[in-house]
């Protein structure tokens, strides 16, 4: 159609760019971080039962802001939060998981500053959940949100499921994600409740260890007995307890229950690769760890040894008389915590077959064994950091961070990146936004505000990237 040159049509209004927008919402952005740093959601702790549900109703609210269909679901704990975009068919889906919960803050003393009033010291932000998890999830929302209130054209579908017993390790998520793999159907999964490799140097986790955790209890006489009168004679559970812990692990630092290596692959020459790539000062890991040195499996690094290779590990002890001076007792019972770390296609149930069979054969005359799992072990998990969507995350980071991510692994253990994988998808990017020096559980914890932003950066560059897959 033709106008006459006095009639001027008028023009579309301008789309912000991501830059943009990110600099004309910076402090908003902060401000957000900081309302929902304020809310205590300490999940382990029942006397704030209120504040886990108000920073779910806090989330919800922010994903109502943006048309999201959201979900407060009710679970044994702690309510999940389902939030959903408007669907658009034939578009990929994107699953974002993260947690709202947190840790307790005790030792309250050692804060500088109290832990639920975020306090920017040196362009990082003090307060218990910043960088587990509550800033790296927010981070996510706010990349999402770019998209959703600019008017920009992308076709991908949004899911997000953000729980709140993560740290008290309740609420049942595993099972849930079993039982609801329909509604939480997903091509991508994304999350990052994993680490960077250091200040810099961006990395994608492409890697986790399982976990197996035990208590074992050692009973003996029906009561502490005198040990002058019965040492030598009766079994002392404490003795007892000792052996068969150290006999788990020889001098090599090899692990001993038979077969418990069978299943435990080399590294591929990739992961090699990726490994020397990585500048990693072993002397400077153990002076910050605040030790002169360390032991483990002869034969491998200490990379190796922290990310790919199992390991075993006491946690706590106790038994006989631990007051002030001395009381000579043969103590009536022992116990001990502790977990094997597991490695891609190990086996929790087969581990703790051998595992029982072992301690029983080295359990002594007068002595009643009882090993107690601590909750479902879980495998470890490894993703392909060749697939389409793992190069997107890439050069999404290229962007938010200015440089090439590190693909590293971890040593620790998110239980419910294996049940994702097993129920959902593989397509599982772990981008690591946090710093593993952030205190996360310690007192002080924080995270970098820079880290922040580049986070959000990072975000929606990557829903762009997995858009055009």
């Amino acid at each position: 159609m033709q106008y006459p040159e006095e009639i001027k049509m008028p023009e579309s209004p301008k789309k912000p760019t991501l830059n943009d927008y990110l600099n004309e919402n910076r402090e908003r952005f902060e401000r957000s971080l900081f309302e929902l740093l304020a809310i205590p959601s300490v999940s382990a702790q029942s006397a704030h039962e209120s504040d886990c549900r108000r920073a779910a109703e806090w989330l919800a609210g922010d994903f109502r802001q943006m048309n999201f269909s959201v979900k407060i679901l009710e679970t044994d704990e702690h309510p999940l939060v389902f939030a959903e975009s408007p669907k658009i068919n034939g578009a990929p889906t994107v699953l974002v998981y993260g947690h709202y919960d947190v840790q307790p803050t005790d030792p309250e003393n050692a804060w500088q500053t109290p832990p639920f009033s975020p306090t920017v010291r040196d362009g990082k932000v003090y307060a218990r959940g910043a960088t587990d998890d509550k800033g790296p999830m927010l981070a996510h929302i706010l990349g999402t949100e770019y998209w959703e209130k600019t008017g920009q054209t992308l076709r991908l579908n949004w899911k997000f499921l953000l729980e709140g017993d993560e740290e008290c390790g309740g609420g049942g998520i595993e099972e849930y994600v079993r039982r609801n793999a329909e509604m939480l159907a997903c091509d991508y999964l994304v999350l990052s409740d994993t680490p960077q490799f250091g200040p810099g140097q961006p990395a994608i986790t492409c890697g986790l260890r399982g976990i197996s955790y035990y208590e074992l209890k050692l009973t003996g006489p029906r009561q502490d007995l005198h040990s002058g009168l019965f040492g030598g004679a009766i079994t002392n559970p404490c003795t007892a307890l000792t052996k068969m812990l150290s006999a788990i692990k020889d001098d090599r630092g090899k692990i001993a229950v038979p077969g418990f290596y069978d299943d435990v692959q080399r590294l591929t020459p990739e992961m090699h690769a990726q490994l020397e790539i990585l500048a990693f000062n072993e002397d400077e890991f153990y002076a910050d760890a605040g030790v002169s040195g360390g032991t483990g499996e002869e034969g491998f690094s200490v990379l190796e040894r922290r990310w790919v290779r199992p390991s075993f590990d006491i946690h706590g002890l106790s038994g006989g008389y631990q007051g002030e001076g001395g009381k000579t007792i043969l103590p009536a019972s022992a116990s001990a915590k502790f977990s094997f770390r597991l490695v891609p296609n190990q086996s929790p149930e087969k581990i703790h077959r051998s595992l029982e069979t072992f301690l029983q054969k080295h359990c002594p005359a007068g002595i009643r064994m009882e090993l107690i799992p601590l909750g479902k072990g879980t495998g470890g998990v490894t993703v392909d950091i060749s697939s389409p969507c793992m190069q997107a995350a890439v050069r999404a980071m290229e962007f938010g961070f200015g440089r090439s991510p590190f693909f590293i692994w971890e040593g620790g253990s998110i239980p419910l990146v294996a049940t994702f994988a097993e129920c959902l998808t593989r397509n599982i990017m772990m981008i690591g936004l946090s710093q593993s020096t952030d205190n996360a559980h310690g007192p002080n914890e924080h995270f970098s505000l820079a880290d922040f932003h580049r986070g959000i950066k990072t975000s929606a560059r990557l829903w762009r990237e997995l858009a055009s897959l």
